[in-house]
């Protein structure tokens, strides 16, 4: 069935292939980005696969872009079927070389701005009884790894408040919520990440450096490697599933390695079921 879907952080990377699976599986795509002058990937890629696909300005870090937004599509088509929350950045700094700036702004794009756009668009979901939100998280949105702790910071807090929406608001109202979950997209995000840490210092000659350097050199050795990384169009690919699905996961993870990585954390529950029906006996029966 073709839906409406609004997506965030279109400009390059997974959310150029998000847009171009969904058009291309017959969905209405609005594929939004906060600069429309970076829109060139978008365009390129979407000519390449005989697409259409609506490009709209929205920046997650400001409320009255993401309504004018939510507006217009909803004038335009009617409603709105599916969000994806997949504008975010990556952040690699020892809390104690961070400032707080940095942290303010990791937190704010990877977490407030899932906040606002979720919040923009849950009037109009339980309105109709139907909507999904699906939020782009990371394996490091339940497990913590090193020099990330303030990108994990954000994406646990991503997760716990799609797991707390799903406990209450999915059942009384029929919004579905998840998160997907992947290890390294092989994308400019990574790229993104290490370019942050230079704009922000660099790597700075102190104690930790040696263990960041470490920490550089396994993530250029796992790269080689080949198992963590994954495309953005296969990662893309199983977001796309969970659009599809009459029963969408409230977490998954998109890889083996992935899996294999979360597997502690993961095992009993993998989808987030028995989870959400634990809460939901234990508040609201």
């Amino acid at each position: 069935m073709s839906k409406v879907i609004l997506i965030t952080g279109c400009s390059s990377g997974l959310g150029v292939s998000l847009a171009v699976q969904a058009a291309q599986a017959g969905h209405t795509v609005y594929a939004t980005m906060r600069n429309l002058s970076k829109r060139a990937v978008l365009d390129d890629a979407v000519a390449a696969a005989g697409v259409t696909v609506h490009v709209a300005q929205l920046d997650v870090q400001d409320s009255a872009s993401i309504a004018a937004c939510v507006d217009q599509v909803i004038a335009a088509e009617g409603h709105v079927d599916v969000l994806i929350n997949n504008a975010g950045a990556g952040f690699v700094r020892s809390t104690e070389q961070a400032s707080e700036e940095d942290i303010n702004w990791v937190m704010d794009v990877n977490f407030m701005g899932v906040v606002r756009c979720t919040k923009a668009l849950i009037p109009h979901f339980r309105e109709r009884r139907a909507g999904h939100v699906v939020t782009i998280s990371s394996v490091g949105g339940l497990v913590g790894q090193p020099f990330n702790e303030i990108y994990c910071a954000a994406k646990f807090a991503v997760e716990g408040y799609m797991e707390a929406m799903a406990s209450y608001i999915s059942p009384s109202f029929g919004i579905n919520f998840t998160v997907v979950e992947p290890g390294g997209i092989a994308s400019e995000f990574a790229a993104n990440v290490m370019k942050q840490v230079e704009e922000t210092g660099g790597m700075l000659d102190d104690e930790y450096l040696p263990i960041l350097q470490k920490y550089v050199g396994g993530a250029q050795d796992r790269a080689a490697g080949g198992d963590i990384y994954q495309t953005a169009d296969e990662v893309a690919a199983v977001v796309m599933d969970c659009v599809a699905s009459d029963d969408p996961p409230i977490r998954t993870r998109t890889s083996k390695w992935g899996e294999a990585f979360c597997a502690l954390k993961t095992d009993l529950d993998p989808d987030g079921k028995k989870l959400q029906s634990q809460v939901v006996d234990t508040f609201l029966s």
